[in-house]
């Protein structure tokens, strides 16, 4: 004897290389790739009606999953690399040669 689906199941599967997870309720089914919220859902009733098959044909026209992940762009870059400033001495020469570290001066 079968066991009543009460409650959901969820299962992972790979399919060409990219991991999709199954879940299994008394509703119907859901298909998504995995860490995703969104994916194919199918109805028990629309499967047994036969409009299940309307429904992946639809689905596979607007490209619910490609076969290849979409390419991600990398990070942009800013224009100008940042510089650092160096604090400058106000002395009475007006040099404007950095200042010593008060680590260092202690040690002298």
């Amino acid at each position: 004897m079968a066991t009543l689906l009460e409650k959901t199941l969820k299962r992972e599967l790979s399919i060409g290389g990219r991991a999709y997870i199954l879940a299994i309720s008394p509703e119907g089914l859901k298909l998504t790739l995995k860490g995703r919220r969104k994916g194919l859902e199918l109805q028990w009733d629309a499967l047994v009606s036969g409009d299940a098959a309307l429904a992946v044909a639809l689905n596979a026209s607007i490209g619910k999953f490609t076969t290849a992940p979409a390419p991600r762009k990398p990070p942009g870059r800013p224009a100008e690399p940042l510089k650092k400033k160096l604090a400058t001495t106000k002395s009475k020469g007006g040099t404007g040669r950095p200042r010593k570290s008060t680590a260092s001066q202690s040690r002298s």
